[in-house]
């Protein structure tokens, strides 16, 4: 998959790492702040008990 993605990237070296990193951190982004929080108050990691 990584490849297919470098493939498609416009430019040469230098613009396509950069597009990469952006492309990178823009998924980081969805994650911490769209999906993570949405999919953390449906994990039952807050019902702990200790006997």
């Amino acid at each position: 998959m990584y490849g297919w993605i470098w493939r498609h990237l416009p430019g040469g070296t230098a613009s396509r790492t950069v597009c990469a990193l952006v492309l990178l951190t823009a998924v980081v982004a969805l994650l911490l702040f769209v999906v993570f929080p949405w999919v953390e108050p449906r994990l039952p990691f807050d019902d702990v008990t200790v006997d």
